[in-house]
């Protein structure tokens, strides 16, 4: 039976998600940005909160760990390398390990760069996943406490999932993503169309979260550092991947 995920706005532009295993009923916050919405959530949906699953340390996503611990006695997994950062860990988890929903299981993937510690959920055989501040749509997590070459490795491991892979990213960033991606390529058609695309559904309040691989992996410029349309257009032709890679992560710095 698949996972079912419950997606909600929370702060200013974070998003909440709540996972139940169907068999076991079993149900994970992916994160804890804000604990009154997901408190709001479960007693909306009729669930009780049993795991806490945190990408990285950072407080929007792990400020409502230790309410929600005091409310649901829930058990809170979180990144080895970040675990005294991680209010009210009870299990520290590394690349290679998994975790489970009941009866569905995650592979960890360790992808820093946004942090030193970040790591990410890969439910395969769900074919979702839960990517944190390290991939959105139309963009990537700034390098907060990580390298460019770093980052540029941590996405290639995600863009290795398979293309039908639907990413659940944290934040609601993409029509400004958007509009840099354009602004790198504005020949670009498929990239235009999709901004539009975006302009539309932003202009009616609606999520552009969840995406797909496939579609991040044709239009969103921090997955195509080796892809020629894009290193023509930044004149970059004869660089190396990171080196394209770093030159996109700078432009949007200072967008």
């Amino acid at each position: 039976m698949p996972l079912q995920v419950k997606q909600f706005p929370c702060l200013m532009d974070n998003y909440g998600f709540l996972v139940r295993d169907e068999a076991t009923k079993k149900v994970a916050a992916i994160d804890t940005p804000e604990a009154e919405k997901i408190n709001e959530a479960l007693e909306e949906a009729g669930w009780q909160l049993d795991l806490i699953l945190n990408t990285h340390h950072h407080w929007d996503h792990t400020g409502g760990n230790i309410a929600l611990k005091e409310k649901w006695n829930c058990k809170i997994i979180g990144p080895r390398s970040e675990a005294d950062k991680i209010p009210g860990i009870d299990q520290a988890v590394s690349e290679g390990e998994h975790v489970s929903i009941g009866d569905s299981k995650a592979s960890v993937f360790e992808t820093p760069g946004h942090t030193a510690g970040h790591i990410v959920f890969h439910f395969k055989d769900d074919g979702l996943a839960f990517v944190g501040d390290t991939l959105f749509a139309l963009g990537c997590g700034r390098l907060f406490e990580g390298t460019p070459q770093q980052m540029w490795q941590s996405l290639l491991k995600v863009r290795a999932w398979p293309q039908d892979t639907v990413l659940y990213c944290a934040h609601e960033y993409t029509e400004g993503n958007s509009r840099f991606a354009v602004s790198l390529e504005p020949e670009n058609e498929r990239l235009k169309a999709r901004a539009e695309e975006i302009a539309l559904l932003r202009s009616d309040d609606t999520p552009t979260v969840p995406t797909t691989l496939a579609t991040e992996c044709a239009t969103n410029p921090f997955l195509r550092a080796d892809d020629p349309v894009l290193r023509a257009a930044l004149h970059m032709e004869a660089a190396s991947d990171l080196a394209v890679f770093t030159e996109v992560r700078q432009r949007k710095d200072n967008f």
